[in-house]
């Protein structure tokens, strides 16, 4: 399986300390997000962040962007797990792991780039809020992400994502770092498009098929 790099795993331990603060001042566990990017990547691992009770934002409802400096939306494929997954699980366990599917729409903040990976990767991989549309049990064939801004399409991309690949990177990371992907874990898997908003604005995240979850941003 080979080992962590280090500075991801320093990285790592520094965003599980503030994960514990979270879950000890009463928020649940939800799940895990995935990084994608190369701004986030430390050498050649992806990035991990958390998903607690905290920043989940109910479908239809009004989050509050606060003082966030680069606010952007995520359209991204939601998987809800449906058994507990060894990091050395092979493909056909991985992908039959998954019970669900469905649309996510996350809310970040940017302005932690400069920083770099590791500051990135600490701070929870850009994370503010997540909103979840219902999960269904299969994933419909040809499915295409869109970010739907007060009623325009600002963007649009093929929903091209490895379920196994995407599981085992999770799984890995967890166990470098004494944790496992449970059983209802719920995890996002990077944006399939990501585009800037603002407060006042509404954003869809539409995949189709697959559903759709929306969300307003609204002012201080």
């Amino acid at each position: 399986m080979g080992a962590v790099d280090a500075r991801l795993r320093s990285a790592l331990e520094r965003q599980v300390a503030a994960r514990r603060e979270v879950l000890h001042g009463g928020a649940r566990r939800i799940g895990w997000k995935l990084g994608m990017g190369d701004v986030e990547r430390i050498g050649r691992e992806v990035a991990l962040g958390y998903l607690t009770s905290a920043s989940v934002v109910a479908p239809a409802s009004t989050w509050t962007a606060g003082r966030h400096v680069s606010l952007h939306a995520d359209a991204e494929l939601a998987l809800e797990i449906g058994h507990d997954v060894s990091a050395l699980a092979d493909d056909a366990t991985l992908r039959d792991a998954v019970a669900g599917y469905g649309a996510a729409l996350e809310l970040v903040d940017l302005g932690d780039a400069p920083k770099g990976p590791e500051a990135v990767v600490a701070g929870n991989v850009f994370h503010r809020a997540v909103a979840f549309g219902a999960f269904q049990g299969e994933m419909p064939d040809g499915a295409e992400g869109r970010l739907v801004v007060n009623g325009q399409v600002r963007a649009s991309a093929p929903v091209n994502v490895d379920v196994a690949a995407q599981c085992r990177a999770v799984a890995r990371l967890l166990s470098a770092m004494g944790e496992q992907l449970q059983s209802g874990d719920r995890l996002i898997t990077g944006s399939v498009v990501q585009v800037a908003i603002r407060p006042g604005d509404e954003v869809v995240a539409n995949f189709g098929r697959l559903g759709q979850v929306a969300a307003t941003i609204a002012r201080e």
